[in-house]
């Protein structure tokens, strides 16, 4: 555990900035400069709790030494007079994170989420929504104070160190994909801008359209280079023909596999099979486990399943303090299935 020498007066958002910095830990997710990237043009801020000698008790920002034990960076929107507080764009994880050196002592977690409990009321929010981290305890503990939860499922490979065992575990399809994309090859080198209009070009071969801005994308990929904690891999053939992309993040403990595309065209060419193999190569290098960063549509998961993964459960806690936004939340999904 790390002790936060405090220098002056420090707001709460100024005080996560340093824990940030100490906290090895912390999923890439809930670290602050993902948020400013993800985040951007929006408000977040983080509640801090901090151990005492009677205890725990919530930071605010006052000018002392201060042993931080637990956080909960939070998104906050406002839609006309009704706060809320949801989670970013391409973030799998937020809510709160409790430090290892309590997370085992059940009534430690108790009391921590009891204060940031209490803290939520006091920011008059009609509604929260977050994903919490993968095994935490604190869902449970949130469930006793009124909210909701549900779950979500990631895949995951925890063990990297042999990559033959690793590659045994596929499914005889995805072996056979593989034998399929032994002509092709792995670029480094893709420009994120190619990168945006590549996953724009799948995406519209399929009828859809693409859910985030060129503007965002380049300001998360200019933050996760400066970190060394991103990368865009690319699969082409032997004519240089892109088939397959993905822009991948990474913490100290994981791999995610946050945006991947593949060219409708070329789905029979092993590419997607091949481009999840680079990426675990990577992660194998760098030595974390590969999360395929979640999937709840059920097609998906059976394609991320087939790699030898693992679903992990994490869960979502949600509630409504105002009855008027669940009315304007139903009233909103209603209108845009009428659309569809």
């Amino acid at each position: 555990m790390h002790t936060i020498c405090i220098l002056g007066n420090m707001t709460k958002k100024e005080l996560y900035r340093n824990f940030c910095k100490l906290a090895h830990q912390l999923p890439i997710f809930m670290h602050d400069w993902w948020l400013d990237a993800v985040c951007a043009g929006k408000h977040w801020d983080a509640l801090l709790c901090v151990k005492t000698t009677d205890g725990y008790c919530l930071s605010d920002g006052v000018d002392k030494e201060e042993d931080i034990v637990a956080v909960l960076p939070y998104l906050h929107r406002e839609r006309m007079w009704m706060r809320y507080v949801i989670m970013p764009q391409m973030t799998q994880m937020g809510g709160i994170w409790i430090h290892e050196c309590v997370r085992d002592d059940e009534h430690a977690v108790k009391q921590i989420c009891a204060l940031f409990c209490e803290a939520l009321q006091t920011l008059r929010l009609s509604y929260y929504y977050q994903h919490f981290p993968l095994y935490s305890t604190a869902p449970q503990r949130m469930q006793e104070f009124g909210f909701k939860l549900k779950k979500r499922v990631t895949y995951r490979i925890e063990d990297l160190s042999d990559l033959d065992r690793v590659i045994n575990g596929f499914s005889k399809n995805k072996k056979r994909q593989l034998q399929k994309a032994l002509s092709l090859h792995v670029d480094y080198s893709m420009n994120i801008e190619d990168f945006y209009r590549f996953h724009q070009d799948c995406l519209r071969q399929q009828g859809k359209a693409i859910s985030y801005t060129r503007e965002f994308l380049l300001v998360l990929d200019r933050k996760t280079k400066r970190l060394n904690q991103g990368q865009v891999l690319a699969i082409r053939n032997a004519d240089e023909r892109l088939l397959a992309a993905a822009f991948l993040v990474w913490d100290k403990q994981s791999m995610y596999y946050l945006i991947p595309c593949y060219s409708p065209l070329y789905k029979d060419s092993g590419a997607s099979a091949l481009l999840v193999l680079e990426a675990i190569k990577l992660a194998r290098k760098l030595g974390v486990a590969f999360d395929f960063e979640g999937s709840m549509i059920k097609g998906v998961a059976q394609h991320y399943k087939q790699f030898g993964s693992s679903p992990v459960t994490y869960y979502s806690v949600e509630k409504y303090y105002n009855w008027w936004f669940w009315f304007a939340n139903i009233y909103n999904k209603l209108r845009q299935k009428g659309m569809r």
